[in-house]
């Protein structure tokens, strides 16, 4: 069930839902860039909190491990939901994408506005994990937009897959996506750590 190669099966077969990700995280992207009023209100309200939990992280004993065990748990926690909370006609995984490519764009557009440094913001801040964590996102929103289609499927009568293969491909992604956070983690809170102290 958790075997590789059925994960990376699984992936060639929901190619739709992974660009459809895809496109939704760059429009969220485009989004927060452009950010104004209530938008730019609501990711700087994001972003606060971020900072507020990442100065608490810096003072305990031992920041990086408790970087490491928030960000895994953070970002594994909220991924396997999404796939799960898919079902809901694939809703959540939409918004969930919107706003994370959101945060990311005001981010990005803010650090300019501001004169930092954006090439050191890229490549030490958001690139070495990033390119882990990213696509562990986009594909955990993948299988939870997939999971929505196939659920309006099943409702409105329309051939789809059967359900035990639905959740098969749903437990394998999940595994997969985890294993994905855990490597993005640990490269978030060691090396990422290193590059912006």
């Amino acid at each position: 069930m958790f075997a590789l190669p059925a994960f990376i099966r699984d992936l060639r077969r929901m190619d739709t839902a992974l660009w459809l990700a895809l496109i939704l995280f760059l429009l969220g992207g485009v989004t927060g860039w452009l950010g104004t009023g209530s938008i730019e209100r609501l990711l700087a309200g994001q972003l606060e909190g971020l900072s507020k939990i990442s100065g608490e992280l810096r003072d305990s004993s031992h920041p990086q491990w408790s970087f490491f065990w928030f960000i895994f748990m953070n970002n594994s926690i909220k991924c396997v939901a999404v796939i799960y909370l898919g079902a809901l006609f694939g809703v959540l995984p939409a918004v969930f994408l919107l706003i994370n490519g959101a945060v990311i764009g005001y981010v990005i557009h803010l650090s300019l506005q501001q004169g930092q440094d954006l090439f050191e913001l890229i490549v030490k801040g958001l690139l070495p994990h990033g390119i882990v964590e990213i696509p562990a996102l986009l594909i955990a929103c993948a299988i939870g937009l997939q999971f929505g289609r196939e659920v309006i499927r099943q409702m409105s009568g329309t051939a789809g897959r059967p359900l035990s293969h639905l959740l098969r491909q749903t437990v394998t992604g999940a595994f997969w996506v985890v294993v994905l956070m855990f490597i993005a983690a640990l490269i978030e809170s060691t090396i990422t750590f290193a590059l912006l102290s």
